[in-house]
């Protein structure tokens, strides 16, 4: 049994759609190209047979952790998180105290995080280097790359 992952409504659906996808779109696929790899003859020396059903065999494997994954899934009840603290599903505006930046997060679940739209993951150092903050406050984080220095403009949701 897995541990409870939690989600955003948005990102829970998303995997939901997935797993559809997957079912109904790409197992019916694989299931023809078998039935037509088989129709070719000896199966001991079939390498479309056997490329199929290897394909089978890992889209099963997805299958099954994609549902043990949504069936220990919660979705974050965003009326119970605190607004003028950073936390889960908070966005952030931070000001780079060493070059006078500014940037824009958003800190979302692990499983939903993408740099390139601002989501960071909520247990990325800097993400945990936020947690608990309010806007004015100072954030010291540790990265690998040394100490870098935030100043807390703005919380939102």
């Amino acid at each position: 049994m897995s541990a409870v992952k939690y989600f955003t409504q948005e990102g829970l659906n998303k995997l939901k759609l997935e797993l559809e996808k997957m079912k109904t779109v790409e197992r019916p696929s694989i299931s023809q190209q078998i039935a037509e790899a088989r129709e070719k003859g000896d199966l001991s020396e079939n390498a479309e047979y056997d490329a199929a059903k290897n394909a089978q065999g890992m889209l099963e494997l997805r299958i099954a952790k994609l549902e043990d994954v949504l069936s220990n899934a919660r979705v974050i009840d965003e009326s119970q998180l605190d607004d003028n603290k950073i936390s889960i599903l908070s966005r952030v505006k931070l000001r780079n105290l060493k070059t006078n930046t500014m940037v824009t997060y958003e800190l979302v679940p692990e499983n939903e995080s993408d740099i390139k739209q601002g989501k960071i993951s909520v247990s990325s150092p800097v993400a945990r280097g936020l947690l608990g903050k309010t806007a004015g406050d100072i954030a010291e984080i540790s990265v690998p790359a040394g100490v870098l220095s935030f100043e807390v403009v703005e919380i939102s949701r």
